[in-house]
């Protein structure tokens, strides 16, 4: 979770699922006395519009909002064996965390065993390694998922990790239709930013359509794919370029499942969205404002959807990890505060703040508690969540919504225009504009035009790193490896076999891969086993970048 993967999933609750604590009735704050009303809106502009609530809900998916119950607090976290991982877990949840987000490590994300040469050196480092279902059973030992929500930051495999917990939950007979959670599952980000693939494009497509699929039968309350801009934004996009690539790839997503024969009535309410929050503290809100606005007219007038519900954007938001600094550590928790401000303003379901020491290692303990602490601040000190969009009616803050819209619309005009955003993925085009603002930034940057506190400006040469960071030994890898040797020892080699055959047939057809998946991880096969069918049977993505 180092400076170029401080990443993290959604797992968003729908408003029967959330259990967070309410933040209060109406009334005059402690601080000021004075009273505080639930909404504000500005006639003076061009009239107050909808309230919070309404299509296209630039102001807030539900009326009442955090008055009701706050956001999902969700840390992200994973590193080491599935045992370390666990405590970990349970740690959060004694500290008043309200959902578990895991991070993976290298190999699993990127499809390879611990055994595997590829994964020398990598094994648990910057997540959690799973390479079979006894990892997982382990990983969420003493944990009901029927109870709780779990969101998973995984890609080019999320659809063998949904299977290992839905194989997890038959095995312990919790009915798959209390399983709640999120699947990142977005490889058009993957292609876009993050670079973490197995197969081509449109396979990889195939594989995400085939999860929202799967999901809209067997998993009503999981979210099949959390659409992504947070790690476009990390890679080096702006706020616009960000809620543009996004949303198109959104648009991508629903497309691809109305191809299938999919209603998007019925998958629409399950899609979730993603925002990185960054230092502008403005420009944020205006963005993720933007954002619900525009999803909400995309999905109506594009996608015919008629409901409310399929026209919501549920959505989570992460303070930014590129924004944070190594240089004087200390100062990111002051960054990670006003980042979550801003989100809270912006009226997201879920967060995940970072830690104070992520550009230095996996987050501590103690620096997890932090980052946990300053939401739970917010919520219950600051009384920003008793107010529905404080800042609609604003003047500053309705131009910039409505520019940031204007500007995200032309860029996905473009992309409609070259034919649609696999088109345009594979053609490169959101990869060279995001490495042009990047280039950009730096340059200006290193200009002095933009001040990093610590870094360009008020820097300390003489002060060293007053944290200490998680280091984990060499042990984990050792343990792992060993551990799926003697799983691949101990499983029924004739059911494993032949799930695999199973799964391969599937991937050769139309048929939906997710049940032989199951099937498959269930009979304790690998996630190198069954990545290696994606490598055979779809082949590997080489960046044109590269060659």
């Amino acid at each position: 979770m180092a400076i170029v993967r401080a990443v993290s999933a959604v797992g968003i609750k729908e408003d029967s699922e959330l259990t967070s604590p309410s933040c209060g009735e109406a009334g005059a704050s402690l601080l000021s006395g004075i009273e505080v009303n639930a909404q504000y809106s500005a006639g003076d502009l061009d009239g107050p519009g909808e309230g919070p609530g309404e299509y296209p809900f630039t102001r807030g998916i539900h009326r009442d909002m955090y008055r009701g119950r706050t956001w999902t607090m969700r840390q992200f976290a994973g590193f080491g064996s599935a045992r370390d991982t666990n405590r970990r877990f349970h740690y959060l949840l004694a500290q008043g965390q309200q959902g578990l987000s895991t991070a993976f490590d290298m190999p699993t994300l990127m499809g390879y065993d611990p055994d595997s040469p590829r994964s020398l050196g990598e094994v648990g480092r910057e997540g959690v390694s799973v390479a079979t279902i006894d990892d997982l059973e382990l990983l969420f030992e003493g944990i009901d998922l029927g109870a709780v929500t779990t969101s998973m930051t995984v890609n080019c495999t999320a659809p063998i990790l949904l299977a290992m917990y839905v194989a997890l939950a038959d095995r312990r007979g919790v009915p798959r239709a209390r399983l709640g959670g999120t699947l990142q599952n977005d490889m058009l980000k993957e292609f876009i930013a993050q670079k973490e693939w197995i197969s081509p494009p449109a396979p990889s497509m195939r594989l995400v359509t085939d999860v929202i699929e799967f999901c809209s039968n067997e998993l009503p309350r999981w979210n099949p794919v959390s659409i992504s801009g947070y790690h476009i934004r990390e890679a080096g996009a702006t706020a616009v370029q960000e809620l543009a690539f996004t949303l198109a790839d959104g648009i991508g997503y629903v497309q691809a499942a109305v191809d299938r024969g999919l209603d998007p009535e019925v998958f629409g309410p399950r899609l979730s969205f993603f925002f990185n929050v960054h230092n502008d503290f403005l420009q944020e809100i205006a963005k993720i404002r933007a954002a619900r606005r525009m999803w909400a007219s995309i999905m109506r007038d594009r996608f015919g959807v008629s409901s409310d519900r399929a026209c919501l954007m549920r959505t989570h938001a992460q303070t930014s990890g590129v924004s944070l600094t190594a240089q004087q550590p200390l100062n990111n928790v002051a960054r990670v505060a006003l980042q979550a401000l801003a989100a809270v303003l912006a009226g997201v379901q879920s967060l995940h703040t970072n830690s104070l020491d992520e550009t230095l290692a996996l987050p501590s303990e103690e620096a997890a508690t932090v980052a946990l602490r300053t939401q739970q601040i917010i919520a219950e000190e600051t009384g920003v969540a008793a107010t529905v969009d404080p800042f609609g009616g604003s003047y500053a803050m309705e131009a910039m919504t409505d520019a940031m819209e204007s500007e995200a619309n032309a860029i996905i005009e473009r992309i409609d225009q070259a034919g649609g955003i696999l088109a345009a993925v594979e053609a490169g085009y959101p990869q060279q504009e995001i490495a042009e603002s990047a280039w950009k930034f730096q340059k200006a940057m290193e200009r002095g035009e933009y001040v990093t506190v610590g870094v360009n400006a008020y820097s300390d040469e003489s002060a060293g790193s007053p944290v200490e960071i998680l280091s984990l030994g060499s042990e984990v890898e050792k343990s792992q490896v060993e551990r799926v040797i003697a799983t691949r020892a101990s499983r029924d080699a004739s059911r494993a076999a032949s799930a695999l055959a199973e799964l391969g047939q599937a991937a050769r057809s139309d048929r939906n891969m997710m049940p032989p998946m199951v099937e498959a991880v269930d009979a304790c096969c690998s996630i190198g086993e069954i990545s290696d069918i994606f490598r055979r049977e779809f082949g590997v993505y080489k960046d044109p970048a590269w060659t």
